[in-house]
């Protein structure tokens, strides 16, 4: 199933003989996980298709807000005459110099990696704050790693994010964790809409307080909301994972999962189950979820084979940032201030 079909509790209540959900992508956050798994359905995903597609994507957006090549390409196009230097200069207000720039990655899991990789190339320093990954991970990878997610926006000229969405991240771009970020620093998401609150960056564009903002997905899809008339900003629809070669993998690997369903038991023979703790609470609690001895096969031998289905991260900081940036959070921001933020990536980020 893709990200646009939603399963609640309910939902998956209805389905009797459901065994297995595969998420056509990395996030789940569209799907009950644990209802599923006292239900006894395993829900997978496909945590490794389009790795190398996304941070190619995330590298042109970071790019075109640098470079305002999106910008300077609709200027073109709308008949705008470049008659002289003065012309270009006034044109390319903002452009920046990216060799010596901080990049600051949140999360650095397949994608975030990747990111980190290239960006290096183009000359960022790219600093990273993941706190599942352990010690020594920067060292191999030539980062620079933060303890915080506030030492990362108080240092970062440009931000990206690389992490999955869960109840504790909803929202951490918001007004609250804005204030951290240097002033006129850019901002780049890729990985959920979830984690941006539209109405406070649109006010922090309109400011000046984020120079520009690059985003491929959006809380509400597709797209219609409070950035619609912000300034400086540049959006697509949801496509970073896309090409016909990413498409074709992400189809066999979601396809050989459903096929070690199949043919083994459910949830041990399955290589991408996210919810399978939840499995293991229901079988000890004696619920009517917990494993399937026998794969697809016995899981629906009294039913008939009719299986429901839908369509669907260097230069160092120099220490922590002065006790000005650690501003209490204002009313009505639903991220935690920064020393609760440990738990922001609870569920693993592998985006």
């Amino acid at each position: 199933m893709w990200h646009t079909i939603i399963l609640t509790k309910e939902d998956l209540e209805k389905f009797k003989a459901l065994r297995i959900i595969v998420r056509i992508g990395s996030g789940v956050d569209n799907i009950d996980v644990k209802a599923a798994g006292e239900l006894g359905i395993a829900v997978c995903n496909v945590p490794g298709y389009g790795v190398e597609e996304v941070a190619d994507t995330t590298m042109c957006l970071i790019l075109n807000l640098y470079r305002r090549t999106y910008w300077l390409a609709n200027m073109v196009r709308e008949g705008k005459k470049f008659t002289g230097p003065e012309q270009v200069r006034d044109a390319a207000q903002g452009c920046a110099r990216i060799r010596g720039d901080t990049l600051g990655l949140v999360g650095l899991g397949r994608i975030g990696s990747a990111v980190a990789l290239r960006a290096k190339v183009f000359g960022f320093n790219v600093s990273f704050y993941d706190p599942y990954l352990p010690d020594g991970i920067e060292k191999s990878l030539g980062l620079n790693r933060v303890y915080t997610l506030q030492e990362l926006l108080f240092h970062s000229d440009c931000v990206s994010l690389h992490c999955t969405l869960n109840e504790h991240n909803h929202h951490l771009i918001n007004e609250f964790t804005i204030k951290q970020m240097r002033p006129g620093a850019f901002l780049v998401n890729t990985a959920r809409g979830g984690l941006v609150d539209d109405e406070a960056l649109a006010h922090a564009l309109k400011q000046g307080r984020i120079r520009a903002a690059a985003l491929d997905v959006h809380e509400n899809e597709p797209y219609n909301g409070a950035l619609k008339d912000a300034p400086n900003l540049l959006c697509t629809p949801h496509a970073a994972f896309y090409s016909e070669a990413a498409t074709t993998e992400l189809r066999e690997m979601a396809a050989s999962e459903i096929r070690r369903a199949i043919i083994g038991n459910i949830p041990d023979c399955l290589r991408n189950c996210v919810n399978k703790e939840y499995f293991l609470r229901s079988s000890t609690g004696g619920g009517a979820g917990g494993y399937s001895e026998g794969g697809l096969q016995q899981a629906h031998s009294t039913t008939p084979l009719e299986a429901p289905h839908s369509a669907g991260s260097h230069g160092p900081p120099s220490g922590p940032p002065p006790p000005s940036v650690a501003v209490p959070p204002v009313s009505g921001v639903t991220a935690p201030p920064p020393q609760e933020l440990v738990s922001l990536f609870l569920g693993r980020n592998n985006n």
